[in-house]
Parts: C-alpha cells; sequence; structure tokens
C-alpha cells in the first residue's frame, strides 16, 4: 500500500489546504461579504448542479476506471477515451431539449419560495455540465496513477480563485449579482484547466470500430448514473429541499454546518482518489487476498483520521459559532449529525469501488435507489417541522442505512470484512478524548479556546494511536517521520 499511502498523504495535504481556504470562505467571507440570501442562493445552485452532475458524466468517470485495465494498447486506450468523451453526449441533447421546452414550469417550481432563484436557473445545468465533465477527464488522470494535479485544481484553486472574487464583492470591485455568474467562470475555466492536463497524457482517438465492448460500458454508465444520482440525493437534496420548502437564508446556515461536517470526509476523498484504481485493478486480476488487506488497512487509516477531524470539530463546536453571526448558530446539531454520518461512512474504507467494480453493483444500486426515495420522503416532512434539524436528522437515518446496506452486501456476497479490533480502539479513543475536552470550558477567547483544546487533544490522540498502533500504515509512517516514537511503551 505504499504507492496508496503516498499519493493519499499529498493528496490528503492539498485537500486540507482546499478546506482550510474554503473555511475561510464558508465561515468567514461567505457570510460577511455575500450575506445570507445571496450565499444560500450560491449553495442551491451548487447543490442543484450536483444533483445533475452523474446525468451529465453519463457515469463516465467511473465507466472510465473499471474498463481502462481490459485495453492493452495505446491505440486501443486512445479509442477508449475517444469513446468515453462522446458518451455523456447521450444524456446532454435530451436532457437539453426537455430544458428548453419546460423551461418556464422547471423555473417556477424551483422558485417558488425563493423568487430570486428564477433569473439563476439556467446556471444549474451550466455548472453541472461542468462538473461532469471535469469528472471525466480527471478520472483519465487517476487511471494513470497521477491524482495529485487534478486535486490541486478542484481541492484548491477553486476555492482560491472564489475568495478572491469574494474579496472583489467586499471591495465593491463587483456586486454579489456578478460573484454568482462568476462562479459559472470559475468552474468552466477549472473544467478546461482539467481537459488539457488529460489530453497531455493521452490524446482520444475516435475509432469506434476498436470498441468491442461498447454494450456493456454502455449498460455499466446507466447503473452507474443512477447509483451516483442515489449518492448525491444522500449528500444535496437536502439543500436543494430546503431551497424549494423554506427561505432562501436557511440555505446558508446548513451550508455552513455542512461544510464543517464535511471536514470529516476529506481523508476518504483523498485516500479514494488513489485506492479506486487500485481496486479496479486487483478485482480484474482476481486477487482477492490482497483486495481484503486493502479493504482492512483502508477502514482502520480512514477512521484514525477522520475520527481525529472529528474529535476536533466536536469539541470546538460551541466556540466555533461563536465566531459567526448569530443567526447560524441554528446550525450545532446539523454539524453533530452529519458529522457521525460521515464518520460511519468512513469506517467503509474502499468499499464503493469494489462495489462498483463488481458484478453485484445492480443489485445495490435497486436498495440504493429506495433508500434515495426515503431520503426525499424524510426531508419532505422533517423539513416542515424541524428545519434545517430536520433535514440532517433525515440525512443522517439515510446516509446511515445505505453504508449499513452496502457493507453487508460486500460482507455477505464477497466475503470481505473491513473491521478488526483496531476498529474498535480507534472509537474507544474518540469516545474517551470527547468526553474529555467537550465539557471543558477554558473561558478564553473562542480562538484561543479552540487552539489550547486542539492542541491537547491532537497531543493525546496520536500518542495513543501509536501506542495501540491502531492503523499499521499510519503508525509505520509516524515512525519513518520520527523514530524516536518506537520507543513508545
Amino acid at each position: 500500500m505504499g504507492i496508496v499511502l503516498r499519493q493519499s498523504v499529498r493528496n490528503t495535504v492539498l485537500t486540507y489546504i482546499g478546506f482550510a481556504i474554503g473555511a475561510a470562505n464558508a465561515l468567514f467571507m461567505y457570510p460577511h461579504f455575500l450575506g445570507k440570501t445571496y450565499y444560500g442562493l450560491t449553495a442551491f445552485l451548487l447543490s442543484s448542479a450536483n444533483i445533475m452532475m452523474p446525468l451529465m458524466a453519463f457515469g463516465v468517470h467511473n465507466t472510465l476506471v473499471k474498463f481502462y485495465s481490459g485495453y492493452l494498447t495505446e491505440r486501443e486506450r486512445a479509442a477508449f477515451l475517444g469513446f468515453m468523451l462522446m458518451l455523456p453526449v447521450l444524456a446532454i441533447v435530451p436532457v437539453g431539449v426537455i430544458a428548453l421546452i419546460f423551461q418556464d414550469v422547471i423555473i417556477e417550481w424551483l422558485s417558488r419560495e425563493n423568487p430570486i432563484i428564477a433569473g439563476y436557473a439556467w446556471m444549474i445545468v451550466a455548472i453541472g455540465l461542468c462538473m461532469g465533465y471535469f469528472e471525466i477527464f480527471y478520472a483519465w488522470v487517476k487511471v494513470h496513477m497521477k491524482s495529485v494535479y487534478g486535486n490541486f485544481i478542484r481541492e484548491v484553486l477553486q476555492r482560491v480563485l472564489i475568495s478572491i472574487f469574494l474579496m472583489m464583492v467586499f471591495l465593491d470591485v463587483i456586486s454579489a449579482v456578478a460573484f454568482i455568474y462568476a462562479t459559472v467562470g470559475i468552474y468552466l475555466s477549472t473544467t478546461l484547466m482539467m481537459a488539457v492536463a488529460a489530453l497531455r497524457i493521452k490524446r482520444p482517438e475516435f475509432d469506434f470500430k476498436i470498441l468491442e465492448r461498447s454494450r456493456p460500458m454502455l449498460v455499466y454508465s446507466v447503473f452507474i448514473i443512477l447509483s451516483g444520482s442515489v449518492a448525491v440525493l444522500l449528500l444535496d437534496i437536502d439543500k436543494f429541499m430546503l431551497g424549494n420548502m423554506l427561505k432562501i437564508d436557511n440555505v446558508a446556515y446548513y451550508s455552513v454546518a455542512i461544510f464543517i461536517a464535511t471536514v470529516v470526509a476529506v481523508p476518504s476523498r483523498a485516500m479514494h482518489q488513489i485506492t479506486y484504481p487500485i481496486t479496479a485493478r486487483l478485482m480484474h486480476e482476481g486477487k482477492y487476498d490482497e483486495l481484503d488487506q486493502l479493504y482492512k488497512k483502508s477502514s482502520a487509516s480512514l477512521q484514525v483520521v477522520g475520527g481525529y477531524v472529528l474529535l476536533g470539530i466536536l469539541i470546538n463546536i460551541d466556540m466555533l459559532y461563536k465566531l459567526l453571526p448569530d443567526d447560524y448558530s441554528q446550525g450545532v446539531f446539523v454539524v453533530f449529525a452529519i458529522g457521525l454520518s460521515k464518520y460511519f461512512d468512513l469506517m467503509l474504507g474502499n468499499n464503493n469501488a469494489i462495489i462498483f467494480n463488481s458484478k453485484y453493483y445492480r443489485m445495490v444500486l435497486a436498495l440504493g435507489l429506495l433508500l434515495g426515495l426515503l431520503a426525499v420522503a424524510l426531508n419532505y416532512v422533517a423539513i416542515p417541522r424541524y428545519g434545517i434539524n430536520g433535514a440532517a436528522m433525515a440525512t443522517l437515518v439515510s446516509v446511515f442505512l445505505y453504508s449499513l446496506a452496502k457493507l453487508l452486501f460486500v460482507v455477505i456476497k464477497m466475503k470481505l470484512f473491513p473491521f478488526t479490533r483496531s476498529n474498535v480502539n480507534a472509537a474507544l479513543i474518540g469516545v474517551a478524548l470527547f468526553g474529555l475536552f467537550y465539557f471543558w470550558d477554558i473561558g478564553l477567547h473562542p480562538l484561543l479556546s479552540i487552539g489550547v483544546k486542539s492542541v491537547l487533544m491532537s497531543v493525546l490522540y496520536w500518542l495513543a494511536v501509536i501506542r495501540f498502533r491502531v492503523s499499521q500504515d499510519i503508525y509505520e509512517f509516524a515512525v519513518r517521520m520520527m523514530p524516536s516514537l518506537r520507543r513508545i511503551p
């Protein structure tokens, strides 16, 4: 797992740099510079575009990874890439026609609670299309084991550009309305940058005769569209429905809380960028013993790193919200609920990669569709009664059930199990330190309180992780960086 750890570390560093910039945007610049109305509008547009992304990409970003190993010659791979780039047109053309024919009805429905949405509805399709093709080009880079550059563009550069335009709003160089338009430009420009990087690795050829397995690729892509839609529904349907059912300001409050909780998932995003193609290769070659080891190692490593992040967030959450405008404090419960759902998903390691590269992905998809519909139903019932807390509860229940279903499916059908005693130790360390630090009020300025508690918790947490060797990969990496850690009793 050396290459996994090396690239995962680099991707994790880049992703956390991006999240640090994103934190400045989400927790300070958006609320103070853009205001809750336009912040809510921006979050609604991006969430809606993300819901459309699986359709706009036509599942190609996953199909490309799954079938790439089956093409051995450079000519076959170039033709394969050409076919992958053309495949999304099967979705883009009919979606565009339907959007044009029914645009008045669609816009009226989207803006029924918030008329401000009406003038920007077209951006949902534009941003969704950019997101889809970004993922396609990024997938081509990842199968060549060069994921770091794409991660930099998506996690760091996009957020830096957003920061620049938010600062321009603050300095009255542009208006809040101009910022919304600039957001579309940011996604378009970063997609073009990703395209250039991918095409430098291999230029496509449009020779469809060489693609003998186009039918299974089409079938797989359709199922990936549906499965991707399920995953996105579980992640973004809450913000979409909040904007459709409540005042747009609530989307701003919820988005801040979601951003804080989503930091927990960063290790997973970083590691999956390299474990996904490795998982596909191991399954293609039938090396299930190595796959089982990768499954267990990824589960333990992700739980340790994600648990550390979640613990740091939860013990400081009250102080963190004191730094935000008072209205945003409604999101504390949301952080707890969504953070726990992300933590459980981390514990599954590379579970998704195993499922989507197996012959059972269709059966899991059917279950996912049911749980996606459950998420919509739960949000529909809970949001009017409990507002953003209702959306958080609906998401927690839906994500937990979906993750549990995927876990049981891999255990029962493929005889692979991710958990070991290390997972229990990681959970116990987290619970113990949460009880020790959460209720401790230092009585200092919020920033000082966050700093002191975080430093003390970090020392205790990592000493415990190394002492009990909760993750062998993390232990080996730590002692390489600091050999004296071997002497910990």
